[in-house]
């Protein structure tokens, strides 16, 4: 465990110490599992997880060959790239008979590729 004195001095741990927040709030069931974002400076990955059975049941990432040769049409293309991989994801969920999930951010801001993310996966069909 971290000292809570360090939590402040450092971005990411101010990361983890906001993800701890959400996921005492956030649980995924099995008819409604949770939806985490991970996010790297150039990419964003998303995972649909069960919480009680402990297990991932799928994940999307914008290095998925899907998605590795995607073309942007506007003016940021991270935040376009992370639309469509949210609906990819939405898409697979779909097929696996998820219709709803509970979204973590994982201590991230919603905002930017997050939440691109997010309406990528709303717009896919599925519902949070």
């Amino acid at each position: 465990m971290i000292k809570a004195s360090k939590l402040k001095k450092s971005r990411a741990l101010q990361r983890q110490r906001r993800h701890w927040r959400v996921r005492n709030k956030v649980e995924g069931t099995a008819e409604r599992p949770r939806l985490v974002v991970s996010r790297s400076l150039k990419n964003i990955e998303g995972q649909i997880v069960d919480d009680m059975a402990g297990a991932t049941l799928l994940g999307v990432s914008t290095l998925n060959a899907q998605l590795r040769d995607f073309k942007a049409e506007g003016g940021n293309r991270r935040t376009e790239h992370a639309f469509a991989a949210g609906k990819l994801l939405a898409e697979r969920a779909k097929e696996q008979g998820i219709a709803t999930v509970v979204f973590d951010r994982g201590g991230y801001k919603y905002h930017g590729r997050v939440k691109a993310f997010a309406d990528g996966a709303r717009e896919g069909g599925l519902e949070f």
